[in-house]
């Protein structure tokens, strides 16, 4: 199977994280327009499990180094199987969170709130796990993050808009998805070999696991997209029937298209960590709050005829976050 070799080019996966994380929801705000996001996030799933078996099925199954895809998969023992695709539940029930409030809230918040809580607890949990990086530097770099997505917040909060409840409700589900979401990646983590090119028996190796863990994700919305689907907290009720009647081709492309993206970046992500360590992997790849605000601050114009004073306030946003990611890359050297 490939294997990333230096620590540099693991930046760069990392880096093509955060694009991924920070760009896949694009797709649903294009699919929203007439789509139910409930609906669009079947396809989200599924594109996620095709991307991780084409990943396992060629970069998971060529060379000589550790095992391949298939018959990693056939080796993994029950504990193994069981923590991947934990890590996906509680990913997928997080990210339907998240999703939620984007739908209520829009990117420029949901992301930079979710995310950001999910990035600042997410380095702590796995820098505990697996504690690679000086964490003076890397820690320094996420109290920087935390600063940044205070004054996004801030930056929300001058906006004045006509509907504060909806957006409070938007902004409290953000904070749980993110809270939920700090969790997900440790579970991966702790289902894999510590040696890629060497792995020991019964656990799996990084396109094993993120296969597991991309199952875990679609069998989980069975209940909670369903759940969301027919007991809505934005938007009207569908239905399945819905799925296969309203839709058409060019929408479910956009939702596989949706998840291939997000499952790239969380493929990059892992097979990045052996050389960055888990906390730092995962950290870069959640700058992807900076990602998603530049989208919706440019593209969507959520922001549009904001106060002078948020413009300011967002220019700090990402300077804060920009230094705090570098420091957070500095934690390894």
């Amino acid at each position: 199977m490939y294997i990333v070799q230096s620590y540099g080019f693991a930046v760069f996966l990392c880096f093509i994280t955060m694009l991924c994380w920070g760009s896949w929801a694009n797709t649903q705000k294009l699919a929203s327009k007439s789509w139910p996001f409930q609906l669009f996030y079947w396809d989200y799933s599924i594109g996620i499990i095709l991307l991780t078996l084409f990943f396992g099925l060629t970069l998971g199954s060529m060379g000589d180094s550790g095992r391949s895809f298939l018959t990693d998969l056939s080796q993994g023992n029950s504990n193994a199987i069981f923590y991947a695709f934990l890590g996906g539940v509680v990913f997928n029930i997080a990210n339907i969170l998240i999703v939620i409030a984007i739908d209520i809230a829009g990117m420029a918040i949901a992301f930079p709130v979710g995310i950001g809580i999910a990035l600042v607890q997410g380095v702590i949990v796995n820098y505990i796990g697996d504690p690679v990086g000086d964490p003076y530097w890397l820690f320094g770099g996420v109290g920087l993050v935390t600063l940044a997505i205070i004054v996004d917040a801030l930056a929300y909060s001058k906006m004045g808009t006509t509907d504060q409840t909806s957006k409070k409700k938007g902004i409290v589900i953000s904070i749980i998805g993110g809270i939920l979401m700090g969790f997900f990646y440790r579970f991966v983590a702790d289902s894999m070999v510590t040696d890629f090119a060497n792995p020991e028996a019964g656990k799996l190796s990084p396109y094993s696991a993120l296969f597991i863990f991309s199952i875990g994700l679609f069998l989980s919305n069975f209940l909670f997209n369903t759940f969301a689907m027919y007991r809505p907290v934005s938007g009207e009720k569908t239905t399945f029937k819905a799925y296969f009647t309203e839709g058409n081709t060019k929408l479910h492309l956009i939702g596989i298209l949706g998840g291939a993206i997000w499952g790239m970046g969380m493929s990059f992500s892992i097979l990045a960590s052996e050389q960055a360590g888990y906390a730092i992997s995962y950290g870069l790849g959640q700058g992807a709050t900076m990602v998603a605000a530049l989208w919706g601050v440019l593209i969507w114009k959520e922001f549009k005829g904001a106060p002078k004073i948020v413009d300011r306030l967002i220019v700090l946003m990402f300077v804060l976050f920009v230094l705090g990611l570098g420091m957070i890359i500095y934690s390894r050297l």
